[in-house]
């Protein structure tokens, strides 16, 4: 009964128009009035115990180095070089954008950030060149989403936040399925350039090949020093986001100087305002989530679906639907954060990898970012561009295909997803 009361709130006021941090939290605040044992003086504990969750501590950093990537100059250079390695290919300068979105993706952490930061650059370019500019917005806008599914992702973060798993672990299992969707997008554009006779463009000289990597390495040396901290016990994965902000910092106003002393506080003032507001999510999030811990909701469900005799391929099915429905309503860091908790323990105990659970539920927030009606990367593609946001959505709809194809071969070979931990971190949880 609780657990019904819990959701039928949840909706209501999401129907309502009610934002979803407030939702959350209020919904879980009157679930516990009405049924619960807890005092209200042991929720606001809980609502302040979640802000302090230690792996949670790296969100702000990763973002404040994703604002300072975005405007201290890395994106350009990472898009030079990737334009010196592909663009002579037919259709190179929109496979270049993917290539740089899987550059930046590595160092960011965000889906949005990417999108802006290449997409800005890349979609003016890529019009100029003679592509359209529904064509550019598509590609960009789901390109754009490799920054929630190449580590370091805020999203795998606030997984492993739920799950009690290794940030590490997650973070290494992401980086095949990445490399992976970046191709396929990248094929999926060789093949409509030739079809539509997008001419190539001149192959870059080895001069201008050398001088852009040379360029770029300060923005490459970022996923060095995060993935080889982490993998090679220097710090933590909390450590290293505080490592890369202040790197990232460093490299743009001292090594690139594309940013200036005076320019500072407004990077920080608008990194703390993505902050707060993701945080405020977080913490609302996790009281849903300690209610339903509370009130057995996961282990009911397990108990159910076991007693019914589902195999995990039908319930692989089944999660995938709700989490694609949910991606059209919802932020990702709330879905996983609602949802997270339920499927993480239905699927230990059908025998489904968590990792693999991860990476599987990550491919569909990406699906989620570019579906209307509250898909963010159509709202950030439509700012940078100036296109209505119907006409974001039909460009990008077409691309869509090649990740619904990539979130299938994701489900079902796990091995894609689990291939690198086991093999670098071990069988067991670092």
């Amino acid at each position: 009964m609780s657990a019904a009361i819990l959701f039928i709130l949840l909706f209501a006021l999401m129907f309502l128009g009610v934002p979803i941090a407030i939702a959350l939290g209020l919904s879980s605040l009157l679930t516990i009035i009405m049924f619960g044992q807890d005092s209200l003086a042991s929720l606001a504990l809980k609502l302040f115990e979640t802000s302090e969750h230690y792996t949670l501590m790296a969100i702000p950093y990763f973002i404040l180095g994703g604002a300072l990537m975005s405007t201290g100059g890395v994106a350009k250079r990472l898009i030079r070089f990737a334009i010196a390695c592909v663009g002579h290919i037919r259709g190179g300068l929109a496979i270049a954008a993917v290539l740089a979105c899987t550059f930046f993706a590595a160092v960011s952490g965000s889906s949005p950030a990417t999108v802006v930061a290449i997409g800005s650059i890349m979609i003016a370019g890529m019009v100029k060149a003679g592509y359209g500019k529904d064509y550019a917005a598509g590609i960009l806008c789901n390109a754009g989403t490799l920054g929630i599914l190449m580590p370091p992702s805020i999203v795998m973060v606030v997984y492993c936040s739920v799950t009690e798993l290794s940030v590490g672990r997650i973070f290494i299992a992401g980086i095949i399925p990445a490399i992976l969707l970046a191709i396929a997008l990248m094929v999926a554009i060789y093949i409509s350039a030739r079809v539509m006779k997008i001419p190539a463009a001149q192959k870059a000289s080895a001069k201008e090949f050398f001088e852009s990597g040379k360029d770029a390495i300060w923005g490459f040396l970022l996923l060095v020093i995060i993935m080889g901290g982490i993998y090679g016990g220097v710090f933590t994965p909390t450590e290293a986001a505080a490592v890369a902000a202040l790197y990232a910092l460093l490299v743009s106003v001292f090594i690139y100087r594309d940013i200036k002393w005076r320019n500072i506080p407004e990077v920080f003032k608008d990194a703390s305002k993505t902050t707060v507001m993701l945080m405020f999510i977080i913490a609302n999030a996790m009281l849903f989530a300690h209610v339903l811990t509370t009130e057995r909701i996961p282990q009911i469900m397990a108990e159910q679906i076991l007693a019914y005799g589902m195999p995990p391929w039908a319930f692989l099915i089944v999660m995938n639907i709700i989490l694609l429905i949910a991606g059209n309503f919802m932020e990702p860091t709330a879905i996983i954060l609602i949802l997270g908790p339920l499927f993480f323990h239905i699927a230990t105990q059908l025998g489904i990898d968590p990792i693999h659970l991860g990476i599987i539920m990550v491919v569909n927030m990406e699906i989620g970012m570019i579906t209307p009606p509250v898909g963010l990367n159509l709202f950030v593609t439509s700012g940078i561009t100036g296109m209505p946001l119907t006409k974001v959505v039909r460009a990008a709809m077409p691309w869509l295909g090649v990740l619904f194809l990539f979130l299938i071969v994701i489900t079902y070979v796990p091995s894609i997803s689990t291939y690198l931990p086991n093999l670098i971190m071990g069988k067991e949880l670092s």
